[in-house]
């Protein structure tokens, strides 16, 4: 402990005369002042542990070694300009200041500034920010596309303060003029330089969005000249990585520093050292092409005879062979001819009608010959069937002698106008609703118990029919 801070509890404790009983809220007050006057402003070393963020935007995390803990907390106003993503074992070095925070006993490290021990924190992030996108897909080469030759419209996307838009316009005008240039500005460092440069390649996009092929910007320079990591971190940012991947132009990525690769320069469809080497990429040399096309024309004159030769000798040689496939077409055509003609004749619709009816007229007479058979089998059996009701009739056995005696009841025998008359047969004479009556009336005798002295009866014979009454019954 200081000298100053013993004297002063010295003085303290000699000006009571004795015991001194602190309350917690002074011993805590006491130990935040000599903690904060003997430390003041500290770097700390450690490693990282049970880190956690909050949407405050606050961090906080244990350092620790390997004999002791100390907790840390990172507020929203630092931790906002922390570009590398801080994790559990990760090893830091970390500048602030010792707080004690009296509601709960604790003391903690209050960091301002923090970076990776061993490494920049620009190096560590840019390092993190790979292996992510890595992961992701982003340099896959699959995704990477052509760059189109000799293009009709160019895209860039550069400040236009900068000497970057000037290189790129001079090479592009010196090795073939008359390109159509469509400049999208964008500020390539500072605080906002990620932002411009990813809106920027999605204006150029946007622009393309409705217009024919041939009106299209075909590819697009994204770059700046060179500078420090620092100058040129906006192209090691996500949102622009992510608008290079996402951009359906070409993207030529034209950082000016030749050394290290940038993130825009891996995700790219294709890499320039410099802004004017990326325009030489794009743009070849009108004096180039010219003297190719007059090499090839050259060729083509001297090789022109040769060609109409060999064309003429390949030409016979087709037009033999055409002859002869034509020739075996047509024979197997003839072929196939005749052999339709055959079948057309088999199918003709006259000949089949003649054969059908002959058919038809066959089978009418065997349908009329089976039905006559049929009625005379039926009639057969009809007749045995009228012998064999016959011969169970009542009416046959009356034919035999035999008769028939019906018991009649009160109402028939006591009916107004009728006579019993002997030898007459009943009903006779009445018409033939009264007979129909006299039909549906009475019942069958079968012993003499069913009778009575004074009954009605009617007998019923092979012809006709008498009605009688009894006066003795034995």
């Amino acid at each position: 402990m200081p000298q100053d801070q013993l004297e002063f509890f010295q003085q303290h404790l000699d000006s009571t005369k004795g015991r001194h009983v602190y309350t917690v809220s002074e011993i805590t007050c006491d130990i935040k002042i000599i903690l904060k006057n003997t430390f003041g402003e500290i770097w700390v070393e450690g490693e990282v542990s049970n880190f956690k963020t909050y949407s405050s935007g606050h961090f906080y995390f244990s350092l620790k070694d390997k004999d002791a803990v100390l907790q840390a907390a990172i507020f929203h106003a630092a931790s906002k300009d922390i570009k590398f993503k801080i994790e559990d074992g990760l090893k830091i070095i970390c500048f602030g200041k010792i707080d004690v925070y009296a509601p709960r006993g604790e003391y903690k490290l209050i960091v301002e500034k923090i970076e990776p021990k061993g490494i920049g924190s620009l190096q560590l992030a840019l390092e993190q920010l790979k292996q992510k996108l890595e992961k992701e897909g982003l340099f896959s080469p699959e995704h990477k596309r052509p760059i189109p030759y000799l293009p009709s419209k160019i895209g860039v996307v550069t400040s236009l303060s900068g000497a970057a838009i000037k290189d790129i316009l001079k090479v592009l005008e010196r090795r073939f003029s008359g390109a159509h240039i469509i400049i999208s500005p964008a500020q390539v460092q500072g605080e906002n330089a990620k932002e411009e440069i990813a809106r920027s390649i999605k204006d150029l996009n946007r622009l393309n969005e409705g217009l024919p092929a041939k009106e299209r910007i075909e590819v697009m320079i994204v770059g700046r000249g060179g500078g420090s990591i620092e100058d040129l971190w906006a192209f090691n940012e996500e949102i622009v990585a992510r608008a290079i991947y996402n951009s359906k132009i070409p993207v030529i990525s034209a950082v000016g520093h030749e050394r290290d690769w940038t993130i825009a320069d891996l995700v790219a469809d294709a890499r320039a050292s410099t802004p004017s080497v990326a325009a030489e990429m794009v743009m070849p040399k009108k004096e180039d092409l010219n003297k190719q096309l007059e090499r090839l024309f050259g060729g083509l004159k001297r090789a022109f005879p040769k060609r109409v030769l060999a064309f003429q000798e390949s030409m016979d040689e087709y037009l033999y062979r055409l002859r002869i496939n034509a020739r075996h077409l047509l024979e197997l055509n003839k072929e196939c001819l005749d052999a339709n003609i055959k079948k057309l004749a088999i199918l003709n619709p006259i000949i089949l009608i003649k054969q059908n009816k002959a058919k038809i007229a066959d089978l009418a007479n065997q349908i009329h010959v089976r039905t006559q058979y049929f009625i005379k089998l039926k009639l057969a059996g009809f007749d045995a069937c009228i012998e064999k009701l016959s011969s169970l009739s009542p009416l046959g056995i009356l034919s035999r002698g035999y008769s028939i005696t019906f018991k009649l009841s009160s109402i028939e025998s006591e009916m107004p106008g009728e006579v019993l008359e002997p030898n007459k047969p009943v009903g006779s004479g009445l018409p033939s609703d009264r007979q129909s009556h006299w039909a549906q009336q009475g019942t069958i005798v079968k012993d003499v118990e069913s009778l009575q002295v004074g009954d009605n009866i009617r007998t019923k014979l092979r012809k006709g029919e008498i009605l009688s009454k009894i006066t003795q019954i034995k």
